[in-house]
């Protein structure tokens, strides 16, 4: 759909207006806002034919336009003028996320919080992390009368722990045994690599401890699953239920699908998005937008960030933001991995 250079100007005029103040725009704003030299009249008869192709819409209550959906795609994709971060700003981001950088987790968890903080928005997170890691150590402590404690370290620093309780105890030469076999046999492991064929083998390798010490072995398999699940974190939502024009019960609906969020910000891995409740099927909150910026871990996918708001939200400021925020993830993330692996 082809647009004259004068209705482009128009609707940019009309988005940028809109975003500032929530109301509808008329001409006369328009003409006092942009460096066109036409009439009044010329203006509404543009605003008219925006109307009919979809860019705009009429509250009926007012003689006034807003953007559509269609009309903020545009905006976003031809029209806006992108802020240029200073050193000033990047300095400021680059202290946010100055923090203990000690595991890849700790990495994005800050990232997310800045990015909440900075923007005054909700942010979404899903990771990939853990596909990047290795296992580093896996202990198994006594806890009490058949109840052992396991706990698996990766390459990223995570750590994570898992209560096992066994039929019987078992002796000092049993676990000394389960504790070399485990750190010999998946020490450096990837953890994608731990399948249920590799358990199979290993349990079998165990030998005349499989009996007793197979239950063990599983609790570690699935600690590398609950390792390898999207960890979807959510930051801000009070931020997004503070507004007005959004319905609460939508936003709390959207954020409880953890699953759906980690699908739909999976899809966010080849460049930033943006995309607008009710046009997605999955983001189905009214009057917001979500916009979606990866990151990596080298040249792997490492996750995806997601800041949700109205749909009124300056674009041209939180659009860089984010990806000066990614690029800065993706450089951490990947020195933290590699020192994990070294």
């Amino acid at each position: 759909m082809n647009l004259d250079e004068r209705k482009l100007l128009v609707l940019s005029a009309i988005v940028d207006a809109y975003i500032k103040t929530g109301e509808p725009v008329g001409s006369k704003t328009i003409l006092q806002n942009s460096n066109l030299n036409v009439s009044s009249a010329t203006i509404r008869n543009d605003m008219a034919a925006l109307e009919k192709m979809g860019f705009l819409e009429q509250p009926h209550t007012s003689a006034g336009r807003i953007p559509s959906y269609l009309g903020y795609r545009m905006y976003i994709e031809k029209l806006m003028h992108p802020h240029v971060l200073s050193q000033k700003e990047k300095r400021q981001i680059d202290e946010m996320l100055s923090g203990n950088h000690a595991t890849a987790e700790t990495v994005v968890e800050n990232a997310v919080e800045a990015l909440s903080d900075l923007t005054q928005l909700a942010v979404v997170n899903a990771s990939n992390t853990p596909h990047f890691s290795v296992i580093t150590k896996v202990e198994v402590i006594p806890a009490g009368r058949k109840l052992y404690a396991l706990l698996m370290i990766t390459s990223a620093g995570t750590v994570k722990n898992k209560l096992c309780r066994l039929e019987f105890d078992l002796s000092d030469e049993q676990l000394q045994f389960f504790a070399d076999f485990i750190n010999k046999n998946l020490q450096g492991t990837n953890l994608e690599d731990l399948t249920p064929a590799m358990l199979q083998n290993l349990a079998i390798a165990l030998g005349s401890y499989m009996i007793s010490l197979s239950p063990l072995l599983y609790a570690v398999y699935e600690l590398s699953e609950e390792f390898m699940q999207n960890n979807v974190q959510i930051k801000g939502e009070q931020k997004l239920l503070e507004q007005k024009d959004i319905n609460s019960l939508e936003i709390v609906r959207f954020f409880h699908e953890k699953q759906e969020l980690a699908n739909l910000l999976s899809n966010a891995l080849n460049g930033i998005q943006v995309i607008f409740g009710k046009e997605n099927d999955t983001f189905s909150v009214t009057n917001s937008s979500m916009i979606l910026s990866p990151y990596q871990v080298g040249k792997e996918p490492g996750g995806s960030f997601g800041v949700v708001g109205p749909l009124r939200l300056d674009y041209a400021k939180v659009i860089p933001y984010m990806q000066y925020f990614s690029e800065s993830v993706t450089k951490l993330l990947s020195e933290v991995i590699d020192d994990g692996e070294r």
